[in-house]
Protein backbone atom coordinates (compact mmCIF):
# COMPACT_ATOMS: atom_id res chain seq x y z
CA UNK A 1 0.00 0.00 0.00
CA UNK A 2 1.10 3.19 -0.82
CA UNK A 3 2.24 5.80 2.01
CA UNK A 4 0.90 8.79 1.95
CA UNK A 5 2.60 11.52 4.69
CA UNK A 6 0.67 15.05 3.35
CA UNK A 7 -2.74 14.75 5.72
CA UNK A 8 -4.32 18.41 4.65
CA UNK A 9 -4.60 19.35 0.74
CA UNK A 10 -6.00 23.49 0.54
CA UNK A 11 -7.43 24.99 -2.74
CA UNK A 12 -8.05 28.52 -3.40
CA UNK A 13 -10.85 29.83 -0.98
CA UNK A 14 -14.27 32.45 -1.89
CA UNK A 15 -15.72 34.74 0.07
CA UNK A 16 -15.20 33.49 3.53
CA UNK A 17 -15.22 29.78 2.98
CA UNK A 18 -12.00 27.60 3.40
CA UNK A 19 -11.71 24.63 1.38
CA UNK A 20 -9.46 21.98 2.21
CA UNK A 21 -9.10 18.02 1.81
CA UNK A 22 -8.37 15.42 4.64
CA UNK A 23 -8.97 12.04 5.26
CA UNK A 24 -10.43 12.94 8.76
CA UNK A 25 -13.69 11.60 7.57
CA UNK A 26 -17.03 13.73 7.88
CA UNK A 27 -19.46 14.61 4.92
CA UNK A 28 -17.41 12.39 2.43
CA UNK A 29 -18.11 13.44 -1.53
CA UNK A 30 -17.17 11.19 -4.27
CA UNK A 31 -16.82 13.76 -6.38
CA UNK A 32 -13.42 15.76 -5.09
CA UNK A 33 -11.97 16.26 -8.36
CA UNK A 34 -14.14 19.05 -8.64
CA UNK A 35 -11.95 21.14 -7.00
CA UNK A 36 -9.06 20.52 -9.51
CA UNK A 37 -12.13 21.31 -12.47
CA UNK A 38 -12.46 24.42 -10.72
CA UNK A 39 -8.96 25.71 -10.38
CA UNK A 40 -8.61 24.60 -14.01
CA UNK A 41 -11.68 26.58 -15.16
CA UNK A 42 -10.48 29.91 -12.64
CA UNK A 43 -7.13 29.57 -14.53
CA UNK A 44 -8.55 29.43 -18.14
CA UNK A 45 -11.70 31.48 -17.54
CA UNK A 46 -14.04 29.56 -19.46
CA UNK A 47 -17.47 29.47 -17.91
CA UNK A 48 -16.79 33.26 -16.67
CA UNK A 49 -16.69 34.01 -20.59
CA UNK A 50 -19.51 31.90 -21.31
CA UNK A 51 -21.74 33.89 -18.94
CA UNK A 52 -20.44 37.40 -20.25
CA UNK A 53 -20.94 35.84 -23.75
CA UNK A 54 -24.69 35.00 -23.03
CA UNK A 55 -27.39 37.63 -21.58
CA UNK A 56 -29.20 36.91 -18.56
CA UNK A 57 -33.34 38.26 -19.25
CA UNK A 58 -33.97 37.32 -15.48
CA UNK A 59 -35.03 39.93 -13.37
CA UNK A 60 -31.85 40.37 -11.10
CA UNK A 61 -33.71 41.04 -7.85
CA UNK A 62 -35.69 38.45 -8.02
CA UNK A 63 -33.07 35.53 -8.72
CA UNK A 64 -31.73 33.06 -6.30
CA UNK A 65 -28.92 31.78 -8.62
CA UNK A 66 -26.65 33.76 -10.88
CA UNK A 67 -26.55 32.40 -14.56
CA UNK A 68 -22.62 31.93 -13.90
CA UNK A 69 -23.23 29.77 -10.90
CA UNK A 70 -25.91 27.68 -12.85
CA UNK A 71 -23.24 27.80 -16.15
CA UNK A 72 -20.56 26.09 -13.71
CA UNK A 73 -22.84 23.92 -12.11
CA UNK A 74 -23.82 22.34 -15.47
CA UNK A 75 -20.50 22.48 -17.31
CA UNK A 76 -18.78 20.58 -14.01
CA UNK A 77 -21.66 18.22 -13.93
CA UNK A 78 -21.23 17.47 -17.61
CA UNK A 79 -17.21 17.15 -16.82
CA UNK A 80 -17.64 14.49 -13.99
CA UNK A 81 -20.28 12.19 -16.15
CA UNK A 82 -23.57 13.69 -14.54
CA UNK A 83 -25.62 13.94 -18.09
CA UNK A 84 -28.79 13.79 -16.33
CA UNK A 85 -30.56 16.81 -15.24
CA UNK A 86 -32.04 14.44 -12.38
CA UNK A 87 -28.78 13.94 -10.82
CA UNK A 88 -28.45 17.69 -9.38
CA UNK A 89 -31.23 16.91 -7.26
CA UNK A 90 -28.88 15.17 -5.04
CA UNK A 91 -26.08 17.18 -6.33
CA UNK A 92 -27.49 20.33 -5.32
CA UNK A 93 -26.60 19.81 -1.37
CA UNK A 94 -23.15 17.97 -1.87
CA UNK A 95 -21.06 20.44 0.04
CA UNK A 96 -18.38 19.94 -2.59
CA UNK A 97 -20.15 20.55 -5.25
CA UNK A 98 -21.47 24.05 -3.55
CA UNK A 99 -17.90 24.90 -2.86
CA UNK A 100 -16.78 24.22 -6.78
CA UNK A 101 -19.35 26.53 -7.59
CA UNK A 102 -18.52 29.10 -5.32
CA UNK A 103 -21.98 29.07 -3.25
CA UNK A 104 -22.17 28.34 0.54
CA UNK A 105 -26.14 27.19 0.20
CA UNK A 106 -28.18 24.52 -2.08
CA UNK A 107 -27.26 24.37 -5.62
CA UNK A 108 -30.07 24.96 -8.43
CA UNK A 109 -32.28 22.54 -8.51
CA UNK A 110 -33.03 20.22 -12.19
CA UNK A 111 -36.11 22.62 -13.45
CA UNK A 112 -34.18 25.60 -12.82
CA UNK A 113 -31.25 24.07 -14.55
CA UNK A 114 -33.60 22.95 -17.15
CA UNK A 115 -35.13 26.36 -17.69
CA UNK A 116 -31.20 27.84 -18.28
CA UNK A 117 -31.12 25.07 -21.60
CA UNK A 118 -34.59 25.93 -22.82
CA UNK A 119 -33.14 29.51 -22.91
CA UNK A 120 -30.91 28.74 -25.13
CA UNK A 121 -31.65 29.43 -29.67
CA UNK A 122 -29.54 29.54 -32.68
CA UNK A 123 -27.87 32.83 -31.45
CA UNK A 124 -27.17 31.07 -28.18
CA UNK A 125 -25.09 28.64 -29.98
CA UNK A 126 -23.53 31.14 -31.81
CA UNK A 127 -22.14 32.92 -29.14
CA UNK A 128 -21.10 29.80 -27.02
CA UNK A 129 -18.76 28.67 -30.21
CA UNK A 130 -17.33 32.10 -30.37
CA UNK A 131 -16.14 31.77 -26.79
CA UNK A 132 -14.82 28.00 -27.30
CA UNK A 133 -12.54 29.80 -30.77
CA UNK A 134 -11.40 32.59 -29.13
CA UNK A 135 -10.53 30.38 -25.97
CA UNK A 136 -8.64 28.15 -28.78
CA UNK A 137 -6.71 31.53 -30.13
CA UNK A 138 -5.66 32.77 -26.79
CA UNK A 139 -4.30 28.92 -25.60
CA UNK A 140 -1.31 30.11 -28.21
CA UNK A 141 1.43 32.21 -27.09
CA UNK A 142 2.95 32.66 -30.49
CA UNK A 143 1.31 32.37 -33.98
CA UNK A 144 1.48 28.88 -34.66
CA UNK A 145 2.81 27.62 -38.14
CA UNK A 146 0.44 24.67 -38.84
CA UNK A 147 -3.60 23.88 -37.89
CA UNK A 148 -4.83 20.40 -38.40
CA UNK A 149 -8.83 20.89 -37.95
CA UNK A 150 -10.02 17.51 -37.40
CA UNK A 151 -13.74 16.80 -38.62
CA UNK A 152 -15.74 13.99 -37.66
CA UNK A 153 -19.78 13.36 -37.23
CA UNK A 154 -20.45 10.77 -34.74
CA UNK A 155 -23.95 9.62 -32.96
CA UNK A 156 -25.36 10.81 -30.08
CA UNK A 157 -28.04 8.55 -28.95
CA UNK A 158 -31.42 8.87 -27.34
CA UNK A 159 -33.53 7.51 -24.92
CA UNK A 160 -36.78 9.44 -25.87
CA UNK A 161 -38.64 10.91 -28.42
CA UNK A 162 -36.51 13.84 -28.69
CA UNK A 163 -37.33 16.23 -31.48
CA UNK A 164 -35.03 15.27 -34.35
CA UNK A 165 -34.20 12.36 -33.76
CA UNK A 166 -34.22 9.69 -36.37
CA UNK A 167 -33.08 5.87 -37.37
CA UNK A 168 -29.62 5.54 -38.47
CA UNK A 169 -29.05 2.28 -40.15
CA UNK A 170 -25.54 2.61 -40.04
CA UNK A 171 -25.30 2.83 -36.32
CA UNK A 172 -28.56 1.11 -35.68
CA UNK A 173 -30.10 3.27 -33.25
CA UNK A 174 -32.10 6.30 -32.77
CA UNK A 175 -30.29 9.31 -32.22
CA UNK A 176 -28.74 12.58 -33.36
CA UNK A 177 -25.82 13.31 -35.89
CA UNK A 178 -23.46 15.93 -35.03
CA UNK A 179 -20.48 17.16 -36.02
CA UNK A 180 -17.65 18.14 -34.34
CA UNK A 181 -14.23 19.79 -34.87
CA UNK A 182 -11.43 19.41 -32.70
CA UNK A 183 -7.43 20.85 -33.44
CA UNK A 184 -5.20 18.71 -31.01
CA UNK A 185 -7.18 18.08 -28.53
CA UNK A 186 -9.27 21.00 -28.32
CA UNK A 187 -12.66 21.44 -29.08
CA UNK A 188 -13.49 24.18 -31.96
CA UNK A 189 -17.45 22.69 -32.92
CA UNK A 190 -19.95 20.97 -31.59
CA UNK A 191 -23.07 20.96 -34.21
CA UNK A 192 -26.24 18.88 -33.07
CA UNK A 193 -27.95 18.44 -36.26
CA UNK A 194 -30.43 15.19 -36.65
CA UNK A 195 -29.99 11.97 -38.05
CA UNK A 196 -31.70 11.73 -41.13
CA UNK A 197 -28.77 14.29 -43.22
CA UNK A 198 -25.59 13.66 -44.87
CA UNK A 199 -23.00 12.72 -42.53
CA UNK A 200 -20.62 16.32 -44.42
CA UNK A 201 -23.47 18.19 -44.51
CA UNK A 202 -22.76 22.33 -43.73
CA UNK A 203 -19.23 20.97 -43.33
CA UNK A 204 -17.90 23.80 -45.88
CA UNK A 205 -20.20 26.63 -44.67
CA UNK A 206 -18.72 25.90 -40.71
CA UNK A 207 -14.95 25.45 -42.37
CA UNK A 208 -15.40 28.71 -43.91
CA UNK A 209 -15.96 30.46 -41.03
CA UNK A 210 -13.44 28.68 -38.84
CA UNK A 211 -10.88 29.29 -41.77
CA UNK A 212 -11.76 33.11 -41.99
CA UNK A 213 -11.37 33.70 -38.12
CA UNK A 214 -8.13 31.93 -38.10
CA UNK A 215 -6.74 33.60 -41.13
CA UNK A 216 -7.80 36.94 -39.33
CA UNK A 217 -5.65 36.26 -36.35
CA UNK A 218 -2.99 34.47 -38.07
CA UNK A 219 -2.48 35.25 -41.75
CA UNK A 220 0.39 32.72 -42.67
CA UNK A 221 -1.03 29.88 -40.48
CA UNK A 222 -1.09 26.86 -43.28
CA UNK A 223 -4.38 24.89 -42.73
CA UNK A 224 -5.43 21.53 -43.01
CA UNK A 225 -8.74 19.57 -42.74
CA UNK A 226 -8.80 15.87 -41.82
CA UNK A 227 -11.48 13.30 -42.30
CA UNK A 228 -13.27 10.29 -43.49
CA UNK A 229 -14.35 9.21 -46.32
CA UNK A 230 -18.04 10.88 -45.39
CA UNK A 231 -16.98 14.04 -45.92
CA UNK A 232 -15.42 13.51 -49.63
CA UNK A 233 -17.74 15.78 -51.34
CA UNK A 234 -16.34 17.59 -54.51
CA UNK A 235 -17.81 21.14 -53.59
CA UNK A 236 -15.85 20.88 -50.29
CA UNK A 237 -12.58 19.50 -52.27
CA UNK A 238 -12.97 22.68 -54.53
CA UNK A 239 -13.24 24.89 -52.44
CA UNK A 240 -10.52 24.65 -50.15
CA UNK A 241 -7.89 24.26 -53.28
CA UNK A 242 -9.52 27.54 -54.02
CA UNK A 243 -8.66 29.13 -50.76
CA UNK A 244 -5.12 27.68 -50.34
CA UNK A 245 -6.64 25.06 -47.20
CA UNK A 246 -4.58 21.36 -47.62
CA UNK A 247 -7.00 18.37 -47.09
CA UNK A 248 -6.52 14.65 -46.52
CA UNK A 249 -9.68 12.79 -46.86
CA UNK A 250 -10.42 9.50 -46.68
CA UNK A 251 -11.93 8.16 -50.29
CA UNK A 252 -14.36 5.21 -50.22
CA UNK A 253 -12.82 2.43 -52.01
CA UNK A 254 -14.04 1.05 -55.65
CA UNK A 255 -13.25 -1.17 -58.52
CA UNK A 256 -11.62 1.74 -60.17
CA UNK A 257 -9.77 2.61 -57.40
CA UNK A 258 -8.56 -1.28 -57.03
CA UNK A 259 -7.58 -1.42 -60.92
CA UNK A 260 -5.30 1.92 -60.64
CA UNK A 261 -3.31 0.49 -57.84
CA UNK A 262 -3.49 -3.40 -58.59
CA UNK A 263 0.26 -3.55 -58.74
CA UNK A 264 0.62 -1.99 -55.43
CA UNK A 265 -1.67 -4.81 -53.84
CA UNK A 266 -0.54 -7.59 -55.66
CA UNK A 267 3.17 -6.60 -54.22
CA UNK A 268 1.76 -6.15 -50.90
CA UNK A 269 0.28 -10.21 -51.15
CA UNK A 270 2.90 -11.71 -52.50
CA UNK A 271 5.24 -10.12 -49.45
CA UNK A 272 3.12 -11.45 -46.79
CA UNK A 273 3.12 -14.99 -48.25
CA UNK A 274 6.89 -14.79 -48.34
CA UNK A 275 7.48 -13.14 -44.78
CA UNK A 276 4.30 -14.19 -43.18
CA UNK A 277 4.52 -10.52 -41.81
CA UNK A 278 1.64 -7.66 -42.05
CA UNK A 279 2.19 -5.48 -44.86
CA UNK A 280 2.11 -2.05 -45.53
CA UNK A 281 2.58 -0.26 -49.01
CA UNK A 282 1.66 3.07 -50.48
CA UNK A 283 1.69 4.99 -53.84
CA UNK A 284 0.61 8.09 -55.07
CA UNK A 285 -2.35 7.94 -58.28
CA UNK A 286 -4.03 10.34 -60.33
CA UNK A 287 -7.81 9.77 -59.80
CA UNK A 288 -10.85 11.47 -61.28
CA UNK A 289 -14.26 10.66 -60.37
CA UNK A 290 -17.04 11.08 -62.41
CA UNK A 291 -18.55 14.44 -61.48
CA UNK A 292 -14.90 15.67 -60.26
CA UNK A 293 -13.92 18.25 -62.42
CA UNK A 294 -10.27 17.57 -62.95
CA UNK A 295 -8.02 14.41 -61.16
CA UNK A 296 -6.66 14.79 -57.89
CA UNK A 297 -3.64 12.96 -56.23
CA UNK A 298 -4.86 10.27 -53.92
CA UNK A 299 -2.68 7.90 -51.58
CA UNK A 300 -3.66 4.17 -51.90
CA UNK A 301 -2.61 2.38 -49.39
CA UNK A 302 -1.95 -1.61 -49.81
CA UNK A 303 -2.37 -3.29 -46.32
CA UNK A 304 -2.34 -7.47 -46.12
CA UNK A 305 -2.93 -8.98 -42.86
CA UNK A 306 -3.58 -12.53 -41.66
CA UNK A 307 -7.22 -11.33 -41.82
CA UNK A 308 -6.80 -10.36 -45.23
CA UNK A 309 -6.29 -7.35 -47.67
CA UNK A 310 -7.36 -4.18 -46.77
CA UNK A 311 -7.32 -1.61 -49.18
CA UNK A 312 -7.42 1.92 -48.16
CA UNK A 313 -7.43 5.37 -50.04
CA UNK A 314 -7.04 9.05 -49.25
CA UNK A 315 -7.66 12.08 -51.30
CA UNK A 316 -4.77 14.86 -50.42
Amino acid sequence: MPYCNTELFEFPSFDRRKIEANFQGGDVSSDGGLMLLRQADLRIGLTEALDMALIDPRHQDLITHRQIDLIRQRVYGLAAGYEDLNDHDTLRNDLVWQSAVERDSALASSPTLCRLENRADRQTAWKLHQVLIEQFISSFTQAPQELVLDFDATDDRVHGNQEGRFFHGYYGDWCFLPLYVFCGEQLLVSYLRPSKIDAAKHTRAVLKLLVKRLRTQWPAVKITIRGDSGFCRRRLLSWCERHAVNYVIGLAKNSRLNNLAAGLHATAQEQFKATGEKQRLFCDLQYQSGKWKCARRVIAKAEVTDKGPNPRYIAG
